[in-house]
């Protein structure tokens, strides 16, 4: 009779390579069912959905772990087939700021571990998304002999280097973020920058850092006709068009875009429409909360009739905003990696962007888009109107743009994040990155 095999944990010198059964992500202080544009949610939640679904695809099961901000919130959503997002009550069952919710990370731990209990379920993995998300999966290490990834989408060294006094980072999460390059037993970084940045910068050893950039829907994101686009949005065939998509967040440069429209306003060419899509409206469809100091510094320079903002929108319409425009805009101080600028590059549309980041490898530079220095207003005025009245030079933009960025896939992108989970559940912590990592192959 042959032995049975083996079914015990993986123990590191033995390849028994048994395959994954299942994983969690954890996302603490968003959600990656919130809606795109508000508060706190943007390019980070597109992530964690797409990921955990295109992980479940490819016959990984995933739970995804966010704070409850709602009384009403049930326990469990599912997204996709294979994938649950589970509300954790810590603290109080309501939307808190992320200053507020380090001290709640021990009972959200402690919560997560419950929750396992209950369902009878083990993960092989544990993939953090933020620093707030990274120290929860730490202490969750009291309860789970679990390795796991950290994921920081931005760091605080990153951002205050950008960020004006302000809008400076917290010392705890400066620090938190340096303990974690130790605490990890792997490190994902979006971009060679960021890469650089974790080892060079802030020290976290070489051979645990695995570059793998974000994906894109390509299905999702893809070229629609322009001219039955503007009709349902409401936009004459002939206006110019410049696209902004993100939260309203200092980070994004939001200002700098404002500056330029007013100097473009000064053209003897029409003066673009900027459509500005993300924030909030109130009851009467006028800007409200942040989004509203967005339309006060418009109307300072003059330009308030030339921005109309719609407001958060749900994913699956933002390939027809993308396919209205002329051009997209980012004039982000940083970007991890630029989703806005693949989704839209995605749809056939050129992109005019910061030389920051992601942006610097996702853009390539007088191919699929123009880059210009953060925060130069008269740069990026020059760039858009070359874009907007260059019709040949706007073609051969739009002709380049989606097969540029082919490359990242979702199957491709979380086919190379499972192999870092696979790596770390058969006991590695050496060499555990893809053999060919997707921003080298698109180079």
């Amino acid at each position: 009779m042959s032995p049975a095999p083996y079914a015990g944990p993986t123990v590191f010198g033995y390849e028994t390579d048994l395959p994954l059964r299942r994983v969690a992500q954890i996302s603490v202080h968003t959600s990656p069912l919130a809606a795109l544009g508000g508060t706190d949610a943007g390019g980070m939640n597109v992530y964690i959905r797409e990921l955990a679904c295109n992980l479940a695809r490819l016959g990984l099961p995933v739970d995804v772990f966010t704070r409850r901000t709602s009384p009403d919130q049930p326990e469990v959503t599912s997204p996709c087939e294979g994938v649950n997002v589970v509300a954790i009550t810590a603290g109080p069952p309501a939307p808190l700021a992320k200053n507020d919710l380090f001290p709640l990370l021990p009972e959200f731990a402690t919560e997560m571990a419950l929750y396992s209990l209950r369902e009878g379920v083990r993960y092989d993995a544990l993939h953090a998304h933020y620093w707030l998300s990274g120290w929860a999966a730490h202490l969750a290490r009291r309860y789970w002999d679990t390795p796991f990834v950290q994921m920081f989408h931005t760091t605080a060294h990153m951002k205050n280097a950008v960020a004006g006094a302000d809008h400076q980072e917290t010392d705890l999460r400066a620090n938190t973020e340096r303990r974690l390059l130790a605490l990890a037993d792997s490190l994902i970084a979006a971009n060679p920058d960021e890469r650089a940045d974790l080892v060079w910068r802030m020290g976290a050893a070489n051979d645990k850092v695995c570059t793998i950039p974000p994906g894109v829907d390509l299905d999702l994101f893809r070229p629609h006709d322009k001219a039955a686009c503007r009709n349902r949005l409401g936009l004459a065939p002939a206006e110019p068009v410049v696209l902004f998509c993100g939260r309203v967040d200092p980070i994004k440069g939001i200002e700098t875009l404002v500056e330029a429209t007013a100097l473009l306003a000064h053209d003897d060419a029409p003066a673009p429409t900027v459509l500005f899509v993300g924030g909030a409206l109130d009851a009467t469809g006028e800007p409200a909360g942040p989004l509203a100091e967005v339309a006060r510094q418009a109307a300072s320079l003059g330009v308030r009739d030339r921005f109309r903002f719609v407001g958060s929108q749900p994913q699956d319409d933002l390939p027809r905003f993308y396919s209205a425009a002329e051009v997209v805009v980012v004039p982000s101080r940083y970007e991890s990696f630029g989703l806005v600028a693949v989704e839209a590059m995605a749809c056939g549309v050129p992109v005019v962007a910061s030389r920051v980041g992601g942006l610097k490898f996702t853009v390539e530079e007088d191919t699929s888009g123009l880059l210009v220095s953060w925060g130069d207003a008269a740069a990026l005025a020059d760039a858009l109107r070359r874009v907007l009245t260059d019709d040949a030079l706007r073609a051969e933009l739009s002709a380049a743009a989606r097969p540029s960025v082919e490359r990242f896939s979702w199957p491709s992108v979380a086919a190379s994040v499972r192999h870092v989970y696979q790596r770390l559940a058969n006991g590695h912590r050496r060499d555990l990155c893809h053999e060919e990592e997707i921003f080298r192959e698109g180079a």
